[in-house]
């Protein structure tokens, strides 16, 4: 997953840490901000799901092409 988000956002990630845990330990943080606890959702993220939501706090009007499901605001029915 690190691997991922460095390939996906390499021009806006900086550094990305990988801090060993026990217990199955799982978060991602951007800016400071929890953006994915295991231990909140019960289950680990799935890559596209985790990359919309880095993307959301990093780099909000970045495209992830065919992966993007980022969430339409003009709910026009």
């Amino acid at each position: 997953m690190a691997q991922e988000l460095l390939t996906t956002f390499d021009d806006e990630i900086t550094s990305l840490t990988l801090i060993p845990a026990t217990g199955g330990l799982f978060e991602v943080r951007a800016n400071d901000e929890l953006l994915w606890s295991r231990k909140e959702q019960g289950r680990f993220p799935e890559i596209t799901e985790l990359k919309q939501l880095v993307r959301d706090t990093i780099a909000p009007d970045r495209s992830l092409g065919h992966s993007d499901k980022k969430p339409s605001s003009d709910n026009q029915s």
